[in-house]
């Protein structure tokens, strides 16, 4: 197979995928239908470097990509709307901790702690962790529990796929009732006009920033993108001498420099790369399942399928409760939670499938994704970013 090749057979299985969301109104989210169809094919005929042979693998499908796109949505979050989350913070750290607990007591006595140890972070989480505990019990041993860790990174989101995409419906259907009867509106607090010019999308913020909007005729794609990959630049920096995880700093850099006038609003859609970079971002992420033969599942399903399943209980229960305190809903209390089978960027292609599914008008699709995706996206920071890399370090020193 040649790079050409590999290049048209991930599109194809890419558009299935967006094809059967679109069709069932994401009933079917198409993540999950992609992710099978990643699953059957290294199952069948992909050779396990096709996603290389694309051009779609490190660097650029790694951390070039990631840092772009994470950038990016620093520039569709303001400071606002991030000190508006810190419900969304309290909602997804009780998640967490009701996953760990009910892992913990029930779990353990029936699958045993390597298992659960091992399994727990990359749960809770994403990549970063499910290699940690991967290399650790390796070091250890304990194959078995090393094979769960990769396995249950490249499994979970089949359960999380579906289940948000269940709620991110059921709680859009809400607020759209609401916004139809004129109890909720859009944000009004920026005055904004959207003006078409072929299929470019043009945001005119009249706010004054520190930084002067550089006149329109200057602001082209390469430029654009010079700024985002500079606040990158920084981010990684900052990253590495701190400590602090550089997709963090990438984020909270991206909100300040659009708040300042640095980034343009909304920028990779400004720069009409967008959908390119979010398809290579997610190619990039559905290559982890080439390591998810049927021989390591096989190995792997009992216990896997025990912590999931109770973690997932667990992480809704208490969900729910820290949601009915601070009287967030319960469908989005959940929602949040469960970004932490998944991450970015799913967390933000299934809230913009809801929010297309279920709109009727421009204006009700932008009322959803104002509501919903802000929520999303701080709730998959706090979970894989942040919380699940410290849980993984912690969980180590427990092999």
């Amino acid at each position: 197979m040649n790079n050409i090749a590999a290049f048209l057979i991930l599109a194809i299985i890419y558009y299935i995928g967006e094809f059967i969301g679109t069709k069932t109104k994401a009933s079917i989210p198409s993540v999950f239908v992609t992710a099978v169809l990643f699953l059957v094919g290294y199952w069948t005929f992909f050779p396990k470097d096709i996603v290389d042979l694309a051009g779609m693998g490190p660097p650029l499908g790694g951390t070039l990509v990631i840092l772009l796109c994470i950038t990016h949505m620093g520039t569709i979050i303001s400071i606002k709307q991030l000190i508006e989350q810190w419900k969304v913070i309290v909602i997804t750290l009780a998640g967490l901790i009701g996953m760990v607990g009910f892992c913990w007591f029930i779990c353990i006595p029936i699958i045993g702690k390597a298992y659960v140890v091992a399994g727990l972070p990359p749960l809770t989480g994403g990549i970063v962790a499910a290699t940690m505990m991967n290399t650790a019990a390796l070091e250890k041993g304990l194959l078995s529990a090393a094979v769960l860790a990769i396995a249950m990174y490249a499994i979970q989101g089949f359960v999380g796929y579906p289940l948000t995409a269940l709620l991110l419906k059921k709680e859009g259907r809400t607020l759209l009732a609401s916004y139809r009867s004129g109890e909720m509106k859009l944000a009004t607090n920026v005055a904004s006009v959207d003006e078409e010019i072929g299929n470019m999308r043009i945001q005119a913020v009249f706010k004054k920033k520190l930084i002067p909007p550089m006149p329109e005729k200057y602001t082209t794609t390469a430029f654009i993108l010079g700024k985002l990959m500079f606040t990158a630049y920084i981010a990684n920096r900052l990253g590495a001498l701190t400590g602090l995880n550089q997709a963090v700093w990438a984020l909270i850099l991206g909100i300040i420099f659009t708040e300042i006038g640095f980034l343009d609003q909304d920028s990779l859609n400004k720069a009409k790369s967008y959908g390119f970079l979010m398809f290579v971002l997610m190619i990039f992420v559905f290559a982890g399942l080439k390591d998810a033969t049927p021989e390591i599942l096989g190995e792997a399903i009992g216990p896997m399928a025990l912590i999931i399943v109770v973690g997932v209980v667990g992480m809704g229960i208490t969900s729910i409760i820290a949601g009915k305190i601070l009287k967030v809903s319960i469908p989005m209390s959940i929602a949040v939670s469960l970004t932490a089978l998944y991450g970015f960027p799913p967390n933000y292609i299934l809230t913009e499938e809801a929010a297309k599914a279920l709109a009727q008008t421009p204006d009700e699709r932008e009322f959803l994704m104002e509501r919903m995706l802000p929520m999303m996206i701080v709730g998959g920071f706090i979970t894989v970013t942040i919380t699940s890399v410290i849980i993984a370090g912690l969980f180590i020193n427990l092999l």
